[in-house]
């Protein structure tokens, strides 16, 4: 088989090192899923996991970006006795240019490989995966068992299914049910919800915190996954509309009046906020500068942040993190469908043991008994089969204020609409935040920032038409 040139994927890995974990868990999860953030984290870049018998009559390889498919591997040798599993951990950052070496050394391990949705029209255009529509896996037979967007993610642009993934992972805003109490009357997560409704009433939300003292988000950054809704390429074309313009606006508005904590995702203060107070800095202290951090904490001034944008995977990031304030978050909608992350499980196009690597994949995904499994085993992450999130749908959160999680976010994601999605969309989306940065923090001006945008758009992808 040959292979395409991929002239991106290597690049997509670095999204799950700053903002999407792929698999469900937190920066402190301890045994439950975990996420692309943990593993990039770690001293080692990979990590190896066996399960299943050494004399095993058969081995089967999986290269992963997220830890849960250890789990699912201890799991299918239990009642596959013969079968040994060896996972591979690999962090994110590295995972996009070893499959691609290993795919063009023609190797015949890993028998599965995964990918997260920014990397995955990159690795189909490569010829990676395997057609699972054809005999003997049929595919299309389980398209009406998962949520809609899950299964758009999983095809190539020719339709044909790829991948499929256990997960999905709508976005929500995860907030302080005692705040919200205090400050608006009401914890009920419809009427917060409506707080944060559109972006001008996200500000006016976070005015109304500040004069409380309290601070919206951790940073602005947390409205990255509600950063727009529309696709960022139509008809060849680069898209700016208003509203990807009006959340640069909101970006600018939360770090320039004071709005935010000023606290960087995955660091530890950003971690510290779910838990409660945290020092109050200013725009120019490094929330990794361990020193700064000391300095101000010496300086005794604290504040405590309302809420975070996050998709369903942070269900258990603020689980493990929370402390004495479990029980006293919420989950409510954004102003936009977003979601993030996602482990999509295929079959190397070059396996040897691809009707094995078909019985884990379908193990993985598609097998009720084995989602229902997970959904205790994980304490949390929220499938993609239909019928077990009926099956879960009445299942109250402790941790939430008993609210039913599972299905609130099959209602955010039955509203994702996945042809929005583009192979650019990484790319371009960092351009972007580069720019609103440099707006925000007064490096340049919006209009000098703009064109510096769609320079380096023009530069990159010459093909795209941009229109100034």
């Amino acid at each position: 088989m040959k292979f395409k040139k991929v002239t991106a994927l290597a690049a997509a890995g670095v999204m799950a090192l700053s903002l999407a974990a792929c698999g469900s868990g937190g920066g402190k999860s301890s045994g439950g899923a975990g996420d692309s953030s943990d593993v990039a984290e770690s001293k080692s870049t990979e990590k190896t996991a066996v399960a299943g018998k050494k004399d095993a009559k058969e081995k089967l390889v999986v290269w992963t970006l997220a830890a849960d498919l250890n789990q699912f591997a201890d799991h299918y040798v239990e009642s596959h006795p013969d079968v040994q599993i060896e996972t591979v951990t690999i962090a994110p950052a590295d995972y996009p240019t070893k499959v691609q070496t290993a795919m063009r050394g023609k190797q015949k391990t890993p028998d599965i490989i995964v990918g997260e949705p920014q990397m995955l029209d990159e690795m189909y255009e490569a010829g990676y995966f395997e057609d699972l529509d054809q005999d003997p896996y049929n595919a299309q037979d389980y398209k009406d068992d998962i949520v809609d967007y899950v299964w758009d993610v999983g095809q190539d642009e020719d339709g044909v299914q790829r991948t499929i993934s256990y997960q999905i992972t709508p976005a929500g805003i995860f907030y302080r049910r005692d705040i919200a109490q205090e400050v608006f009357g009401t914890e009920d997560p419809d009427k917060i919800g409506e707080y944060f409704k559109d972006y001008d009433t996200i500000l006016q939300t976070g005015e109304t915190l500040k004069e409380k003292g309290y601070k919206i988000f951790a940073s602005d950054g947390e409205m990255n996954f509600f950063s727009g809704d529309s696709a960022w390429v139509v008809d060849g074309k680069l898209n700016v509309d208003q509203a990807r313009k009006d959340y640069m606006d909101l970006c600018i508005d939360l770090y320039q009046k004071d709005m935010t904590a000023y606290v960087d995702s995955w660091s530890t203060t950003w971690y510290q906020a779910m838990a409660g107070s945290v020092p109050v800095i200013d725009k120019d202290t490094s929330v990794w500068d361990e020193k700064e951090m000391k300095e101000a904490e010496k300086k005794g001034d604290t504040t405590e942040v309302f809420a975070f944008g996050l998709p369903s995977w942070g269900v258990l990031t603020m689980r493990d993190n929370v402390g004495d304030l479990s029980g006293k978050w919420g989950v409510a909608k954004g102003p936009n469908y977003g979601f993030s992350g996602g482990t999509f499980i295929g079959i190397s196009a070059l396996s040897e043991k691809k009707d094995l690597a078909w019985d884990f994949l379908k193990f993985c995904t598609l097998d009720p008994d084995t989602l229902d499994w997970w959904i205790d085993k994980s304490e949390g992450d929220v499938v993609s089969n239909l019928e077990v999130l009926e099956k879960h749908k009445d299942d109250e959160n402790p941790v939430y204020g008993n609210e039913k999680l599972y299905q609130f976010f099959l209602e955010q994601a039955e509203g994702i609409d996945y042809s929005k999605v583009t192979k650019y969309d990484k790319v371009i989306g960092d351009a972007w935040g580069e720019a609103i940065g440099k707006v925000k923090k007064g490096e340049k001006s919006k209009e000098d920032a703009m064109n510096d945008f769609y320079d380096e758009i023009e530069s990159t992808y010459p093909d795209i038409e941009v229109d100034r």
